[in-house]
Parts: C-alpha cells; sequence; structure tokens
C-alpha cells in the first residue's frame, strides 16, 4: 500500500458558522488523523511506539486551499503518502478531495522523539514499513520562509486548559492554530477566504502555560503571521495568505442538503 486513503463525512463541529463549510483547521485534523490511521495499519501508531519510548510530532505543516471548501455533510476523501525519508526526517505529503476534485493539498514534516531525551529517533525500522511515493504535492520538501514582520496588529494572551492538551501530554498542534485565529479581529475573518497555511512547530507547551499570540501584517498583501511564545521563546509560528471576499454561493442548497437527508 503506497498511498492511504480514508473517507470522512464533515461533522457539525466541523464547519465554519459563517458559511457551514469545512473549518480550514478541520482539514488539517482529517489529514493527521489519516496519518494516525495510516502508521497504525503498519503497527507504528502513538500507542504502538510509546512502549519504545518514541512518539510522534509533527514540526511542519503546510497546506494550500485550492478550491472552494465543501459544505457541513458532505463527504470528503483524505490521499497521503510517504514522499520522502532520511536519516531522522519523514515527510508526508496529501491531497484532499471533494467529488474526486482537490480541494486542499500539502505536505508535513514528521519525527519520532526519544521521550527521555527528547532527540529525533533514527528512521530504520520506519523506512522497513513504509513504501516512498515521489510526488510532491508542493515541490520540494524546504523550509517555508516567512515573509519579514510588518505592523503588529493584534495581540492575545491564552493559558492553555485541559482541552488543548493531547495524549503525549503536550499543547495540540491543532491547538495553535485556534489560538491564532482567536488572534485575528472578527471583520478580517468574515471578509477574507484562506488560501494557505504555513505553520512551523518550534517548542513543546504544557498544560497551565500562559502563551501570548501576536499577529503581524507584512509587505505582502493579505499575508499575515502570527508568533505564539512562552516566556519569550517561540512556540509556534504560522504564515498565512488570504484573499479578499468570501465564496459567493455562502449557504446556497441548504434546506434541500437537510431535506435530502430526511
Amino acid at each position: 500500500m503506497k498511498k492511504y486513503t480514508k473517507k470522512y463525512n464533515i461533522i457539525l463541529d466541523d464547519m465554519n458558522l459563517l458559511d457551514y463549510r469545512l473549518r480550514p483547521i478541520s482539514a488539517i485534523s482529517y489529514v493527521q488523523d489519516a496519518f494516525a490511521r495510516y502508521t497504525s495499519t503498519k503497527r507504528m501508531a502513538a500507542y504502538d511506539m510509546m512502549p519504545k519510548n518514541l512518539y510522534w510530532i509533527v514540526a511542519e505543516f503546510n497546506i494550500d486551499f485550492v478550491d472552494t471548501l465543501p459544505f457541513w455533510s458532505e463527504e470528503i476523501k483524505v490521499e497521503i503518502w510517504y514522499s520522502e525519508i532520511s536519516k531522522l526526517k519523514i515527510y508526508t505529503d496529501f491531497n484532499v478531495y471533494y467529488n474526486d476534485k482537490i480541494f486542499a493539498k500539502g505536505n508535513a514534516l514528521w519525527f519520532l522523539l526519544n521521550t527521555e531525551t527528547k532527540r529525533p529517533a533514527k528512521t530504520d525500522e520506519f523506512l522497513e514499513k513504509f513504501e516512498i511515493v515521489n510526488e510532491l504535492t508542493l515541490g520540494e520538501h524546504k523550509k517555508f520562509i516567512l515573509p519579514e514582520l510588518g505592523e503588529k496588529v493584534t495581540e492575545m494572551s491564552h493559558t492553555t486548559n485541559l482541552s488543548d492538551i493531547d495524549f503525549n501530554k503536550h499543547v495540540n498542534n491543532k491547538s495553535y492554530i485556534n489560538i491564532a485565529e482567536m488572534t485575528s479581529p472578527d471583520d478580517f475573518l468574515r471578509n477574507h477566504t484562506i488560501k494557505s497555511l504555513n505553520i512551523r512547530f518550534c517548542k513543546e507547551s504544557f498544560f497551565g502555560d500562559t502563551l501570548i499570540c501576536s499577529e503581524y501584517k507584512t509587505a505582502q498583501e493579505n499575508f499575515l503571521i502570527h508568533k505564539i511564545e512562552k516566556d519569550g521563546d517561540l512556540v509556534c509560528e504560522i504564515g498565512s495568505l488570504w484573499e479578499n471576499g468570501r465564496n459567493a454561493d455562502k449557504i446556497i442548497d441548504f434546506d434541500t442538503k437537510v431535506k435530502s437527508e430526511v
């Protein structure tokens, strides 16, 4: 099995209340779930790694939204594969489909960390179990360079709670995206559509930590940078590109879609 595919139906918790369509952060959640399911087929899921004193982390995540996001309750399909594995690094690439058409694509950089040293473990065992597909959705794997910071738009403080914590007992990477979204002004979110996200996870944070998220403009129109810090250290850095306006077909056929389920 060179590529792994998994189908999902968009549930209420994963839709954007502005237009009843899939939230970008939820698209990322489905991709990460597909990654976990794929590793489980080879007995390398998180619970398989724990007895070996290893755990998974994602260090970088890049995603482009190339078509209209699907509507609530619609079926989507995630296709994910291992595209590059070096001595320590593991890259996956992915496509996300709706009606057999790609609406999101991207890649992610993963590591297996040793629970005691917090350092990356060698990928020898991983290489033995997975096949590489030489197909890159966003081109060559390389660190995304964010534009230079401009004016600070806003800042928010967030104290992490139990809902932020994952099974590794540190803050879930999706929580950082939520925090960044909460930092952005409502009027901007209501009048713009996300086109891409470039996320770099720099340092772990834990229950009860106080995180400071700052949003900055850049010289590139509608390109924002969010920096999330703990005690002055960078924890997560997010670049996001937006376009003006929201989807014109916001809630079209809503009644028809609901009636079709009855």
